[in-house]
């Protein structure tokens, strides 16, 4: 299920290229290297909890109307900067569909209920001592 929704993703999403800073030279004020991966989010039909995983992953990538911006400006090549930018897509959405691991609640004994209360005794006893002291 993973993959048909990583290809369909790969399919909706939409690539422009911007001409990128960082190296490269003269290079990079000529060609335009970077690419930016944008993907309406809601063009993918996803189950609630996963898009809420989604949303909470994504962050400031993802605009006001739904769509996910990645931008990839780490390579010199065009290729290179769309094939780094349709990985990070699929690993998003490869993590937004895990669930999380579920928290175990932990269990205290007869005798750790039972510290517990005695340091709390304590504690207390030490506080009730610091009041003020009176001379009567």
């Amino acid at each position: 299920m993973a993959d048909e929704l990583i290809e369909r993703a790969q399919s909706l999403a939409t690539e422009s290229f911007l001409t990128a800073s960082g190296p490269g030279g003269q290079n990079v004020n000529k060609v335009a290297t970077a690419v930016q991966l944008r993907l309406d989010i809601y063009a993918l039909r996803l189950s609630p909890p996963i898009f809420a995983r989604l949303k909470e992953l994504a962050g400031s990538r993802m605009t006001a109307r739904g769509e996910l911006v990645i931008a990839a400006r780490r390579f010199r090549t065009q290729e290179a900067n769309r094939a780094d930018a349709r990985e990070r897509l699929a690993e998003l959405l490869k993590e937004a569909q895990q669930l999380p691991a579920q928290r175990a609640k932990s269990r205290l004994n007869r005798v750790g209920k039972e510290q517990r209360i005695k340091g709390k005794k304590l504690r207390g006893s030490v506080k009730a001592g610091r009041g003020k002291v009176s001379f009567d």
